[in-house]
């Protein structure tokens, strides 16, 4: 567990501060000016209240029925009743993480002030995410028009209604709180829009995939070299004035990086390489590579402005004492750039796939069928890169855009969705996917390595190997490799183990 308390500002959360909150635990605080904040805006929904002016779901109704006045006798039961009519996602459970990254999000959008909201809301979830307390949120339920349904099971929970999660075990939200020695939560006019009208789901897990792929990156450039090592590759596309020629979005920082870890290598010797050019899945590395990075950085910047952005409707502006009607809850460009991001990620797969079949492929590599020196009862590698295809396919059908698909609902009042919830969770699967692939070019490349009897890696590419050689041996009879894959892609991958930094 990291020792040093994250204090909630609302300004400066970042995407690996989420990752610390979500995987490993971090303790969380509100900063000591959050409570100042909170009053301010808080106040002015408290003069709103008093006067009767109308204000969407305070003293009006929400959707179609805006026009509606709520009736003063019910505007305190009101966010309640938001809350359990919200609630209507279903499906596979969201994983903790993805629960506490949401948490953690929502709490810092309180903390800007722009919702409204009673302090004792944002100290709730502050306090929920320190105890362990985890609502139980299903996962199908959002359209991209602000995690409505899925928020609200969170705040269903805090209440003491719906289902948590407490020390590993599942049970009624109420006895999940006490177990975890916190109180239901009671609401308070407009708590329950502020807790349940946010996009602190696709946010909160936004973060947590953008970290993953931005490491698989590494990881990817660390195999596709290990890969031009065994093949003997031209290193020629990676000169830094052939990057700076036609420096395409991402190209000259990836050829830097993969120079890097090649420093050392024999390859960079004349005359080592076997021939003066290579099929392309060697030779557009850092092209392929670079569009990913480009596509990452599209999608930090999304993140982070809504990681640290009040995308509450309305927005309480305490300086001028308003509630105003607002867009902000809308998230086309985190749509896109997570449907660029996936994109961006199929292209590296596949090049990746083919990296590894003209490796195993004799004509191409110089280097055994399969890359086994057994006769030809054995296979090596050969039918294993099946496995490689099945992902790759799986990942491209996942690629499809969703920011496109329209649907309407609210009676037509809400007649534009994003489906950014379904755009990441896509990009979640992906990256599980592309990691496998990245596992299994480390192994092909090491055993590709080892045939060729290569003695000068480079100093990235010496680290990766050895890494794989902890937890892998080297390929001689035949045996199933999912196991092995699934082994690298869990322990040096996912954890971070191996990475270009290494």
């Amino acid at each position: 567990m990291t020792a040093k308390t994250l204090l909630l500002t609302g300004s400066d959360l970042s995407p690996e501060a989420v990752v610390e909150v979500a995987r490993s635990g971090r303790r969380v605080a509100l900063a000591d000016n959050t409570l100042a904040v909170l009053a301010a805006s808080r106040a002015v929904v408290e003069r709103y209240l008093a006067d009767g002016r109308p204000a969407y779901g305070l003293t009006v109704g929400l959707g179609p029925r805006v026009v509606e006045q709520v009736p003063r006798e019910e505007l305190s039961a009101f966010s309640s009743i938001m809350v359990r009519g919200r609630a209507q996602a279903l499906g596979k459970p969201l994983p903790r993480e993805a629960v506490r990254a949401a948490m953690l999000v929502r709490a810092n959008g309180l903390a800007i002030g722009g919702a409204g909201a009673r302090a004792a809301i944002a100290e709730a979830l502050v306090a929920a995410l320190n105890a362990g307390f985890h609502p139980i949120v299903p996962s199908i339920g959002s359209v991209g028009a602000s995690d409505l349904c899925l928020m609200a099971h969170i705040g269903l929970a805090l209440v003491g209604e719906g289902e948590a999660e407490y020390d590993g075990r599942q049970f009624p939200a109420a006895e999940a709180l006490a177990a975890a020695g916190l109180s239901p939560l009671e609401l308070g006019p407009k708590d329950g829009l502020a807790i349940c009208s946010a996009n602190s789901v696709s946010t909160g897990m936004g973060a947590l995939v953008l970290c993953d792929a931005e490491l698989l990156l590494d990881q990817a450039n660390l195999a596709a070299a290990l890969t031009m090592e065994g093949f003997r590759a031209n290193l020629s596309p990676l000169d830094s004035r052939v990057a700076a020629a036609r420096p395409a979005p991402g190209q000259v920082e990836m050829a830097a990086r993969l120079r890097e870890v090649l420093t050392g290598s024999a390859l960079n010797k004349p005359g080592v390489a076997r021939r003066v050019q290579d099929p392309l899945s060697l030779r557009c590395v850092s092209q392929v590579h670079g569009s990913l990075f480009a596509a990452l950085a599209f999608v930090r910047t999304a993140v982070e402005a809504e990681l640290n952005g009040a995308g509450d409707n309305p927005l309480v502006l305490a300086e001028s004492d308003e509630m105003l009607s607002t867009g902000n809850f809308h998230t086309p460009a985190l749509a896109l750039a997570f449907d660029t991001l996936g994109l961006a990620l199929t292209q590296v797969a596949n090049l990746a796939v083919n990296r590894v079949q003209r490796l195993t492929t004799e004509r191409f590599s110089a280097l055994p069928f399969g890359l086994t020196t057994r006769n030809m009862t054995h296979v090596g590698f050969g039918a294993a890169t099946k496995m490689l295809e099945a992902l790759a396919a799986e990942i491209r059908h996942l690629a499809g855009p969703v920011c496109i698909d329209q649907r309407t609902g609210a009676d037509n009042v809400e007649d534009d969705t994003t489906n950014a919830t379904y755009a990441v969770s896509k990009a979640a699967e992906m990256v599980e996917r592309l990691r496998l692939i990245v596992a299994f070019e480390l192994m092909a490349a090491a055993q590709a390595v080892e045939l060729a009897k290569i003695n000068s890696l480079g100093r990235g590419t010496r680290t990766a190997y050895e890494a794989v050689r902890s937890i892998v041996a080297p390929l001689d009879e035949d045996r199933p490799l999912g196991g092995d894959v699934e082994r690298v892609a869990r322990e040096l991958l996912a954890t971070g183990r191996l990475s270009i930094r290494s």
